[in-house]
């Protein structure tokens, strides 16, 4: 079948999965303190999620992020991994998933054989009295399923949300405690995705500013830059880090990624205002041809972007239902 190409001349490789909306950590920018979940009733079963996902691989899709809310709150998470791993026969290549970490360590080696390729674990900050602000949790089961993940052989990567006021005193520790363990570090500027009107611009703590904090202390040297959305660069000669840069450097020319919430809707963009349910036009009966077609409409129509709409989007939907 034809790949999904939007009308930016972009071709879509990419997936991101929510498998729920909830969540057991209160990230300030993610999610309000006292959320309203969704009816479980309009999440997607696990058959509803394989029927999408096998429909995207069939179009070119070959690389699926299962993200939440937090994945390890679906109770049938291995059962999801398994058989969207099955699409492999397909064209799926690679599977992933974003995660908190702090309920994955009974899980690491079940999720790993059960054939998750590579890890993503939030981690803002190693301070435990910083990271109890931001989440309102305790660092330690953090601590503990990284080290879980680790020991199981998986590929693990972090990834940190910087917020001025928040936990940029952070930056410098948390890099070279991610250099001490070898583990590869993304810093993300912090997107008004969260409740309409908390975002400020000021809270933003770009790249420049990072990449300044980090030279007081090591050197840094730019990389070529590829689809993926972090810019890269090498430590000190050696170390790998990313910075996501969306709020003062876009990336949004060479996005090649589409998501789909826990209830089905396809957002082509993280900034879209609104998304194509597709979740529940599956319930309604129709067949997987009207579906690829109304996906492949979809995908056309993207935006260029928010490097053309810079600034808050006007929806709902926050980011924890979105799906990270």
């Amino acid at each position: 079948m034809s790949p999904l190409i939007d009308r930016h001349g972009r071709t879509k490789r990419k997936l991101r999965i929510s498998l729920t909306d909830r969540c057991n950590f209160r990230c300030t920018y993610c999610m309000p303190e006292h959320p309203d979940w969704l009816p479980k009733a309009s999440l997607l079963a696990r058959g509803e999620i394989v029927r999408l996902a096998g429909l995207f691989v069939d179009h070119g899709i070959d690389q699926i992020r299962l993200t939440g809310g937090e994945p390890l709150l679906r109770k049938d998470l291995l059962e999801c991994v398994r058989d969207i791993g099955a699409l492999r026969e397909r064209g799926l290549r690679r599977l992933s998933m974003t995660t908190n970490a702090s309920r994955i360590a009974p899980k690491a080696r079940e999720l790993v054989m059960a054939g998750v390729d590579d890890f993503n674990v939030s981690l803002d900050a190693i301070d435990p009295a910083t990271f109890q602000r931001l989440t309102l949790r305790d660092i330690a089961p953090v601590f503990d399923g990284i080290d879980a993940l680790v020991d199981a052989g998986a590929n693990v990567k972090l990834n940190a949300v910087v917020v001025r006021g928040d936990n940029e005193k952070d930056i410098v520790p948390l890099l070279e405690w991610a250099m001490a363990r070898k583990l590869p570090l993304r810093y993300i500027e912090y997107m008004p995705l969260d409740a309409p009107g908390h975002w400020k611009r000021d809270a933003v703590v770009s790249e420049a500013d990072m990449l300044a904090a980090i030279r007081e202390r090591h050197e840094v040297v730019g990389q070529p830059r590829g689809h993926d959305p972090a810019t890269p660069y090498l430590v000190d000669g050696h170390y790998p880090l990313g910075i996501i840069s969306t709020v003062s450097n876009p990336f949004c020319s060479t996005c090649d990624r589409l998501r789909i919430t826990a209830t089905g809707e396809l957002f082509t963009c993280l900034f879209s205002p609104i998304g194509t349910p597709l979740g529940a036009r599956m319930r309604e009966g129709i067949g997987d041809d009207v579906l690829a077609e109304q996906v492949r409409r979809a995908v056309w129509l993207k935006d260029a972007g928010y490097a053309s709409r810079p600034g808050p989007v006007d929806r709902p939907l926050t980011m924890h239902a979105m799906g990270g």
